[in-house]
């Protein structure tokens, strides 16, 4: 019984893909405000060792690293992070989420774990206005009339860590083959980070692009184009997120592989949720590739392979 119940929560987070479902953890930090965190960047939940070794001239929000299977890595104090009282691990009982992102493992400091919840993105909001354009938050959701603030750590982390943006001039000048009327490039991302990076880099492709915050709003756009071009579509190219409120990535993936007229688009999910079993779900709901972030090398190079198949039949 133990094993079947098991299997039952294994296949049902499998499964939240294919219901614009998001599984996640609730936290708290030192405000006592309630904070979530999508189950599927988590790696492991633990208490804070002893032992976190102090990084010399490291910003301020990372405490230093810590152990974690034998390997070390950064701890950052996401109270800290967003102004609030930092988290006195020292002398308190606290924990860390270790999660991955972008193929790299980092451990986030938090006051304690709350609880599991399941939430449809739909029920998700996005957060409007200039107050929290300049945010780290990125959406909010309600459960028992509480609200759960999820954070944009994206955000945090490049704030911390540093994000490049340049592409390199090799990657530069093959994107000087590209017919700059022939090809349009989709964006959507609710991340800012994000956007940041791919405008940046396909400014220095000189390449035609639309970023679009919601999927939603890109489909609108989409069946908006189709039938203003007599069911063309302008765009050969569409990066789209995952984690994204109102519809999530594979949800807006799975919609528009049910479009004819834009069977001949070619898709990639970019993500920071770079685990494999999410690479697969993608290309179960029918995208082409699938890229972490950030690394603008490896988006120009995805750009040009998937614009140079975008002329071939699929």
């Amino acid at each position: 019984m133990a094993n079947e119940s098991v299997l039952d929560e294994v296949f049902q987070r499998s499964n939240l893909a294919y219901s614009n479902e998001m599984e996640m953890l609730t936290f708290y930090l030192t405000d006592d405000q309630l904070y979530g965190i999508n189950v599927f960047k988590i790696i492991e939940i633990m208490e804070c060792p002893k032992v976190v070794t102090k990084t010399p001239h490291s910003h301020p929000v990372v405490k230093g690293n810590i152990d974690f299977r034998g390997h070390p890595i950064s701890l950052f104090d996401l109270a800290d992070g967003l102004g609030l009282t930092p988290i006195d691990y020292r002398n308190t009982l606290s924990y860390i989420l270790v999660c991955e992102y972008s193929n790299t493992i980092q451990g986030f400091l938090v006051s304690r774990p709350n609880m599991l919840i399941n939430k449809s993105w739909s029920d998700i909001i996005k957060p409007e206005g200039t107050l929290y354009d300049q945010s780290y938050l990125t959406a909010i959701a309600y459960h028992n009339s509480v609200s759960i603030q999820i954070l944009d750590v994206e955000k945090l982390l490049v704030e911390i860590i540093g994000m490049d943006t340049s592409v390199s001039e090799e990657l530069i000048q093959q994107s000087k083959n590209l017919s700059a009327d022939q090809h349009q490039v989709l964006l959507v991302d609710d991340s800012k980070a994000a956007c940041s990076m791919l405008g940046a880099a396909l400014n220095q492709m000189n390449i035609a692009h639309t970023i679009l915050n919601s999927a939603q709003e890109a489909l609108n756009l989409l069946n908006k184009t189709l039938k203003e071009n007599n069911g063309k579509c302008p765009y050969s190219l569409i990066f789209t997120d995952l984690e994204m409120p109102g519809m999530d990535g594979f949800t807006f993936t799975r919609k528009i592989r049910e479009i004819a007229a834009l069977a001949n688009v070619r898709l990639v999910v970019h993500s920071s949720l770079s685990n494999k079993s999410n690479w697969e779900k993608a290309q179960e709901m029918g995208a082409d590739d699938f890229i972490p972030k950030f690394s603008p090398d490896r988006f120009a190079e995805t750009i040009l392979k998937q614009l140079e198949r975008s002329t071939l039949p699929r």
